[in-house]
């Protein structure tokens, strides 16, 4: 089955585009599902767009023109994109897997409230004709889990022979971890903000409304401010138990600012140098409290050096570090819209999508709503037992 999965993430900066065939098939070690990445692309959101998504994750009231309006465009991005990367690789997907973007992740007492995502799935399903899966978070939110982070699913799946305890990392606006250990449940969960904290900062520095810390220039020019840092290391965010989620609606603009002004004076590139630290801490941190050995990273993050030798750095010698790449063979930028097809592969079959062991919700559910195509939806007969293994296959 081919499937088409489109992500955009807390950073905001765009869409990443996936084709890929997913086939089950059954051999020694019980059952599996093959995984081929047929084409990936990433596509920049239009600079109107790009902005105006960005107003809408700042925790301020915002029009309700704007969120309906940012839901259309978004919607009609997204379909472009998909139907371009369709007609370049020669395929014709069976189904769409449509993320959006989220807007607001709402929680309270550590329980999240509500989850929104924009990008209308009706413009894709109408420009491609081919049958949609959208809102994947929001079921599981309302069987008590955080809707976040969907990662678990397929971590676990391409992990399910792990010799040690291992995490796989995603740097993206908001850094979560899936824990997968040999001898216990797996978890996984939001370690506290990646790029997200960065980004604002950089655009400070820049002066570019949606720049971002190309290569970690910006920060390998500044040196840590050990007051800051443990100033912003005292957020309780971090001392929660998992599961646990967040996101923009806590680490933002405003937030930063709050820190910054107990400590004034201080030199912008200083600030992102601390702030690149930060990540870096809390992601080790995270992982040392359950005895990770080794890192599977991926996500924008990867592509910052000054980031990535700040993590090893705070890791130690003793945990391996590697890409989604090199230990999976899914590139670090097409593994969350990987992510997306394994979703409506599980979805379109009847199974569980979402697990309680990774999200806290009451039971597992399925994830999504769809979205007919030009032609009445004819679903499978439910499988009756989900696949325990993936396999990547160039």
């Amino acid at each position: 089955m081919i499937i088409a999965g489109l992500m955009a993430g807390t950073s905001a900066d765009g869409l990443d585009v996936a084709l890929v065939e997913l086939e089950p098939h059954s051999d020694a070690d019980g059952d599996a599902l093959t995984m081929r990445l047929l084409a990936a692309r990433e596509v920049a959101f239009d600079a109107a767009l790009g902005l105006d998504i960005l107003r809408l994750l700042e925790p301020r009231d915002v029009p309700l023109a704007l969120v309906s309006d940012v839901d259309a465009r978004l919607g009609q991005a997204s379909a472009e994109a998909v139907a371009a990367l369709a007609a370049e690789a020669g395929v014709e997907p069976e189904l769409i897997v449509s993320h959006g973007q989220t807007v607001r992740h709402d929680v309270a007492d550590g329980a999240v409230t509500s989850t929104l995502q924009l990008g209308q799935p009706a413009w894709i399903a109408e420009r491609t004709g081919t049958p949609v899966l959208s809102d994947v978070r929001a079921r599981d939110v309302a069987a008590g889990g955080q809707g976040a982070p969907l990662v678990g699913i397929l971590d676990r799946m391409l992990l399910a022979d792990v010799a040690e305890p291992t995490a796989v990392l995603n740097l993206g606006g908001i850094a979560n971890i899936t824990v997968i250990s040999p001898d216990a449940e797996p978890m996984a969960f939001d370690t506290g903000p990646a790029n997200a904290l960065i980004d604002l900062m950089a655009r400070r520095i820049t002066g570019d409304e949606r720049g971002f810390d190309r290569d970690g220039a910006l920060a390998a020019r500044g040196r840590v401010i050990p007051a800051l840092l443990d100033d912003l290391l005292a957020e309780p965010y971090y001392a929660q138990v998992p599961p646990k989620s967040t996101g923009k609606e806590l680490f933002h603009a405003a937030y930063l600012d709050r820190h910054l002004a107990a400590h004034p004076g201080l030199d912008e590139h200083d600030v992102i140098a601390t702030l690149t630290a930060l990540t870096a801490r809390t992601v080790a941190q995270a992982c040392a409290a359950h005895d990770v050995g080794a890192v599977v990273a991926s996500g924008g993050g990867t592509r910052n050096p000054t980031l990535m030798a700040a993590l090893r750095a705070e890791l130690g010698d003793a945990v391996g570090v590697r890409t989604s790449d090199e230990a999976f063979g899914l590139p670090e930028g097409a593994k969350e819209a990987c992510l997306m097809t394994l979703v409506g592969w599980l979805s379109w079959h009847g199974l569980d999508a979402v697990a309680p062991a990774l999200t806290g919700a009451r039971r597992a559910t399925l994830a999504g709503r769809l979205t007919p195509g030009a032609r009445p939806l004819r679903l499978p007969a439910p499988r009756e037992h989900a696949p325990r293994r993936l396999i990547v296959r160039r």
